[in-house]
């Protein structure tokens, strides 16, 4: 099979999905051209120019960096088809109208190059019926991609193909959806709503029928139907309103038109629930009107309710009895739920049963395998088990006995049996749908192994489903070098040394400076480089607080003073080590993890890598060597510059530490600096061990030595009163408190050299001391315990 290079994508429709997924192709560095209809008034591609805009403004943010919006080309299908002869890739993204699709199926068809795939972002319609208004020579290159909502953070991509699409035209855009656009891949048969939204929305419709029928107020439900139950934080209902109940509402619509009683057994539960069709008269869309079944009204978070069509105060919370279920083994967990006596566990039962009997019965006509629904609902649905996987975790045959003597007994949705692999056969022998041999394939009555392509090479420890024992265990793969409970060394190949840190959050304790100490000395004996990496997140949220504070209690400014210095040491130990050492981003890298990312030779950060150094959210000051690395950076960048004033390069690292600014993707923490351009941002999170391990061996085989110990000038005390006194004025202006202004003068002070002469020359030590004496002093102050315990106690800053 021939490469397929993507050079442009053309997008076609400016609506939120197509705006969004014309974002994320930027933020990937892929060029794209957003077309859609001519404007009335003004410029001819006013409405693609507008929807461009508008990118700037939602939250959470599409984009990467704010203004790489700039790089996306408007366009009009008046003026610029002939622009489509120059893209490899054309995704159409209109309204989910099969009449408005084909219509522009007819006008776009002559300017489609001969080379370019042709692929449909709909979330329920049928594909082969889209094919049919291509030309014969188009539809072997066409297919569906539905991206999820938002495409930037949502991992699922289903692919649908038709009868006339090419094997070969679902590996190539597979492979590309994977490596380019860090996206999870799903296979799914052209059926009304494809996998997840068919398992999803059923489910939605399920907890909806179940919580009118057990007397459960939203905010219950939703207390009940998220994290303790194992999915998005944002329950059933929240999540609606964040979707958009006239979405939901479509995908509703599609399955009530598309499907029927032989079909589909469970059809006579598709009815349009009360309370959303009453949303929907109203116009209360949801998030996107500011108000559906939940509201803001100042501070308070109010739900509707249906017999007063009015609000009413929610916040409601579940009965504390059930969170305790929730957190026992699967088969306890079920068991109990099913005997229970209150509404609420009857309720968690009943749509939990609901949600086995309806994949069960389905999983033959809409997916290759059971991997592919239980990916599905992982990936789109933000579950940690999809369906199948509780169901084999809790005991497949008794969870499969109750659900059947449920159906027979009239309290699920429909009589329709679960199928007879469920009881007899290769499942059943094997304890449920997933096997180190494959997944259960109920089209082809056998366990089906993953698909085999090029771009899953370079997935050293790809995302498992429970039961699938033969894919590696980070954990445990390779061979140890060395293991505390803090942290292991390893390898996969003898080349590379791999250093995980296994504490909580993988925070930094003394334990793990001495491991990476220790590391760092095997690695410049016997290895070419050394990474640092976990294969869960966060990368690290920096030191270890609760190890720390101890050492206070007992031995006071001195004993952190100790351990500041040690941290400082590691700091410096990577840097100048006499390997390469590459730190594989993924989720937070915060405070002391941030600083243990830029000490290092090179970066490889996942796309959503969240980087910043915020001691001063607990009333510190970062103390790791991490004001010393934006002093560093400061002179160096100006040295290439024709200026000679430091503080213009110094003011942005300043602010972002002053201000714990956080990069809300590795794109703009390569703006803050805490990213260089020589890093690399890789798409897909299971991708970044593999490019760092080739970053670290082609760093090695280039002949890379660690940088020379320097000196390099600081701004000294007229950077000092500079930024003081712009301190004086957010503190006045209400921006600040004064113990943020407290803090942020003595940032200024290391940053800027201490009380030296502008252009003086010192060095990282010099530095480092500066940034131990002010830590030293703050971790004393009132202040600073009143922070530290509020972020221990609620996870939440606290600014006093």
């Amino acid at each position: 099979m021939s490469r397929f290079n993507v050079k442009k994508v053309a997008v076609l429709g400016a609506g939120v999905m197509g705006a969004q997924i014309a974002a994320h192709l930027v933020n990937v560095k892929v060029p794209v051209i957003l077309f859609d209809l001519p404007a009335k008034e003004g410029s001819k591609s006013g409405i693609a120019e507008r929807a461009i805009a508008n990118l700037k403004k939602l939250k959470p943010s599409p984009i990467g960096v704010a203004d790489d919006v700039d790089l996306i080309q408007p366009a009009n299908y008046e003026e610029h088809m002939k622009l489509l002869k120059g893209c490899d890739l054309v995704i159409e993204a209109i309204a989910e109208r099969m009449d408005w699709k084909l219509d522009l199926y007819h006008k776009v068809a002559p300017f489609i190059a001969k080379h370019a795939l042709v692929a449909s972002n709909t979330s329920g319609l049928s594909i082969t019926k889209l094919s049919e208004a291509l030309p014969d020579v188009i539809k072997p290159r066409f297919c569906g991609i539905h991206f999820f909502n938002p495409p930037r953070y949502m991992q699922l991509v289903e692919l649908i193909n038709t009868p006339t699409t090419q094997p070969e035209v679902l590996d190539q855009l597979e492979t590309f959806v994977t490596a380019v656009l860090g996206k999870g891949v799903v296979r799914a048969h052209d059926t009304p709503n494809f996998i997840a939204n068919r398992i999803g929305i059923a489910g939605m419709l399920s907890t909806m029928k179940q919580a009118e029928n057990f007397g459960l107020n939203f905010d219950v439900v939703d207390d009940l139907t998220g994290k303790k139950l194992g999915r998005a934080s944002s329950g059933t209902f929240r999540t609606a309103d964040v979707v958009g109940l006239d979405t939901m509402a479509h995908v509703i619509k599609t399955m009530q038109e598309n499907l029927n009683e032989q079909s589909d057994p469970f059809f006579a539960n598709f009815g349009t629930p009360k309370v959303l069709q009453k949303l929907l008269d109203l116009g209360f869309l949801g998030n996107k009107t500011k108000q559906g079944f939940y509201k803001r009204v100042g501070r308070e978070t109010m739900q509707f309710e249906l017999d007063s069509e009015d609000y009413i105060p929610a916040g409601g919370k579940a009965d504390e009895v059930y969170g305790r279920m929730l957190k026992k083994p699967a088969a306890e967990r079920l068991k109990l739920l099913r005997n229970a006596e209150g509404k609420e566990g009857q309720f968690l039962w009943a749509i939990l049963r609901d949600s086995f009997h309806y994949a069960a019965v389905h999983l033959e006509h809409i997916a290759d395998c059971a991997r592919d629904l239980d990916q599905a609902m992982r990936w789109g649905y933000g579950m940690q088990q999809g369906p199948f996987e509780l169901w084999q975790d809790a005991g497949w045959l008794d969870v499969a006995k109750m659900v059947q003597e449920d159906i027979d007994a009239g309290k699920a949705l429909c009589k329709a049996p679960l199928p007879q692999w469920v009881f007899e056969g290769p499942v059943a022998d094997s304890g449920g749908v997933h096997t180190a041999n494959g997944s259960w394939s109920a089209s082809q009555a056998q366990f089906v192994p993953r698909r085999v392509l090029p771009v899953y090479e370079r997935q050293l420890f790809p995302e498992k489903l429970l039961g699938e024992t033969n894919l590696p265990d980070w954990q445990t793969a390779g061979t140890t070098i060395a293991e505390t409970k803090a942290l292991r060394t390893w390898t996969l190949d003898g080349n590379v040394l791999i250093a995980s840190i296994k504490n909580k959050m993988h925070a930094i304790s003394p334990e793990v400076m001495e491991g990476l100490m220790e590391a760092v000395d095997v690695a410049e004996s016997d290895f070419d480089g050394m990474v640092i990496w976990s294969g869960d997140s966060p990368f690290s949220v920096g030191a270890d607080l609760e190890a720390t504070m101890p050492a206070f209690v007992i031995g006071g400014a001195d004993a952190i003073e100790s351990i500041e210095q040690e941290l400082q040491n590691l700091m410096l130990r990577l840097r100048y080590a006499q390997v390469p050492v590459v730190s594989a981003i993924h989720g937070l890298a915060l405070g002391g993890g941030c600083e243990m990312a830029v000490y290092s030779a090179r970066r490889v950060a996942h796309m959503e890598s969240y980087i910043g150094l915020v001691e001063v959210g607990v009333g510190l000051v970062p103390g790791a060597g991490g004001l010393t690395y934006i002093a560093r950076r400061a002179a160096e960048n100006a040295a290439s510059s024709t200026g000679k004033d430091l503080l213009p390069f110094l003011t942005e690292g300043f602010t972002a530490a002053a201000m714990a600014k956080v990069g809300t993707s590795a794109l703009e923490s390569r703006k803050l600096g805490y990213l260089l351009d020589s890093d690399i941002v890789v798409a897909h999170k299971d991708e970044v061990l593999f490019v760092a391990i080739n970053e670290a061996k082609s760093m090695a085989a280039s002949g890379w030595r660690a940088p020379l110990k320097r000196s390099f000038p600081v701004a000294g005390r007229s950077g000092q009163a500079t930024i003081k006194g712009s301190l004086v004025n957010m503190r006045d202006g209400g921006f600040i408190s004064e113990f943020d202004q407290y803090i942020a003068g003595m940032i200024a002070n290391v940053v800027c050299g201490g009380d030296v002469d502008a252009g003086t020359l010192v060095d990282e030590a010099y530095l480092m001391k500066l940034e131990r004496k002010a830590f030293c002093h703050l971790i004393a102050h009132p202040k600073t315990h009143e922070r530290i315990l509020g972020m221990l106690n609620t996870g939440k800053p606290v600014r006093n």
